[in-house]
């Protein structure tokens, strides 16, 4: 019997890999959907406040070619989590790649240990480790069927001091060590390595450097051995890499800065 009109179509957009990214409206995550889209994969694009900017997102995935879906869920939030990873399995039946990319901070001087409430401190950990665990736990069992990968975003300041707010970048060293254990725990079906991006170009660095962001950032380039900062595109290039090209990488944190940190 000959198939319908579009039942090809359909039939090979179920057959490609599907990512899901959190943190994905904007900076690293929108860079690493896009980047997934134009390699063929279908994208769950989680976002938390950012409706419109993740809308947007969406919008440029599914003109690369890919079918998206778009999920409002706090990360932090189990409940939440494991309501999105339904809707994965439902919409998809599979999950090839997680990136767990969602973060936040506070602008707090770090050695100004008085300014920081307890409250700040808990909620970057919320998100920031806290998120990283119950996405993943939610996902575990799509990506070992699939014996898929999972890429974390970390940050250069959880692999040294930096000048970053105390709760950031305990946060991000959490992060490169449940890394490596999750990296354990979910062999041999399910890679785990991170990215530790240094000072990026983007609305993130604009936010915690105010004022000083175009002279820092510039500075900061200068003392880069390839003479500029890391961009959005930088890390999900990497990440990308990550999950198609080094198969039998896992456990391993790579850091993208330029060779700014080997350097000084």
């Amino acid at each position: 019997m000959p198939r319908a009109p579009g039942e090809d179509l359909l039939r090979m957009h179920e057959q490609r890999p599907v990512a899901l990214v959190t943190g994905a409206a904007t900076g690293i995550g929108r860079s690493a959907v896009l980047a997934l889209a134009r390699a063929g994969y279908q994208v769950v694009i989680n976002y938390s406040r950012s409706e419109e900017a993740a809308r947007a997102t969406a919008a440029e995935a599914e003109a690369a070619g890919a079918r998206t879906l778009l999920f409002r869920a706090d990360v932090s939030e189990d409940a939440e989590v494991r309501a999105m990873l339904a809707a994965c399995r439902e919409r998809f039946g599979r999950l090839d790649v997680l990136i767990n990319n969602a973060g936040t901070t506070v602008p707090v001087p770090p050695k100004d240990f008085e300014a920081l409430t307890v409250e700040q401190w808990d909620r970057v950990f919320a998100v920031n480790v806290r998120g990283v665990f119950l996405v993943t736990r939610a996902a575990a069992p799509l990506l070992k069927a699939a014996r898929g990968c999972i890429v974390n975003t970390a940050s250069i300041v959880g692999l040294r001091p930096g000048p970053q707010p105390l709760p950031y970048a305990a946060s991000k060293a959490a992060v490169v060590n449940l890394t490596k254990t999750l990296a354990l725990a979910l062999a041999p079906e399910v890679r785990v390595n991170a990215v530790a991006p240094g000072w990026m170009e983007g609305d993130w660095m604009r936010r915690m450097l105010g004022e000083n962001y175009d002279s820092l950032m510039a500075r900061r380039a200068r003392m880069t051995p390839l003479q500029r900062c890391v961009t959005p595109d930088d890390v999900a290039e990497t990440m990308l890499s990550l999950i198609q090209s080094n198969h039998f990488v896992t456990g391993e944190v790579i850091v993208v800065d330029g060779g700014y940190s080997s350097s000084t």
